[in-house]
């Protein structure tokens, strides 16, 4: 049975410089490591850079703070713990520990609302960019880099086709008096332009007198491409006699 091993750029390039001793000193290792460490500070920085763009809570020093912590325990995993008496050593053993670590960080930037889930992408950021800085650490910088491009893209560009999206399918907080009969009313609303509403949730906000104030939050799915958001609010504000409504995850400028 042929054992075939493969073998990448990046492992010849570390290789290369591993085996380059000057005077007796491995100065190569040393510039194996600046090499990681510098190019996971840009990587990580472009999208910490994009988050801290769009105004989200964790931005461009998280994310580096993220990718160049997993990039040094890379490689002080690699370098950091000699095999002594030719033992073997499981270096992926820290991996796995950062993996789970930046988990529970990344899910600290998720926040659960009435009207759904917030800070979904950043979370999946702070991950993305940990993974970022166990490939430099790794030494697998062509890997880094292909990634960085392509979650820059997704983050970028992607952005466009998601808000298209959610054009079609609005989350609307309406904030009407107790004794309106919301339900039906946002029933007969939504037939009239062809769309159906789904999660519907009540909460009582305040009250006034004798009167109770409830706030209604639901999502609105058109089935038509022609959607008429600005007469859809319009009409709904007029027939429930709406004191306020709020559209959530409209992307229109």
């Amino acid at each position: 049975m042929v054992i075939t091993t493969i073998t990448t750029i990046d492992q010849k390039i570390a290789e290369l410089l591993n085996n380059w001793v000057i005077n007796g000193w491995p100065i190569g290792n040393l510039i194996l490591v600046l090499i990681a460490i510098v190019l996971s500070v840009i990587l990580c920085g472009i999208i910490g850079i994009e988050r801290e763009w769009k105004g989200r809570s964790a931005g461009l020093r998280t994310h580096l703070l993220v990718g160049v912590g997993s990039c040094i325990i890379m490689i002080i995993s690699i370098y950091g713990f000699p095999a002594v008496f030719g033992e073997k050593r499981d270096v992926a053993r820290l991996a796995a520990q950062i993996i789970t670590g930046v988990g529970f960080l990344g899910a600290g930037a998720i926040l659960h609302r009435n009207s759904g889930i917030k800070g979904l992408t950043t979370a999946a950021t702070i991950w993305i960019v940990m993974a970022i800085g166990i490939a430099c650490g790794s030494f697998n910088f062509i890997i880094a880099i292909i990634t960085t491009i392509v979650i820059f893209f997704v983050l970028v560009f992607f952005r466009k086709i998601e808000s298209k999206i959610n054009n079609r399918n609005l989350v609307i907080t309406l904030t009407t008096k107790g004794e309106e009969p919301v339900l039906t009313k946002i029933l007969t609303v939504a037939k009239e332009f062809d769309a159906e509403i789904h999660g519907l949730s009540t909460e009582l906000v305040d009250t006034e007198g004798d009167s109770k104030v409830v706030a209604s939050t639901f999502q609105v799915v058109f089935a038509t491409g022609n959607v008429l958001i600005n007469e859809f609010i319009s009409k709904l504000e007029s027939e429930t006699n709406a004191l306020s409504v709020q559209l959530l995850n409209s992307h229109r400028k």
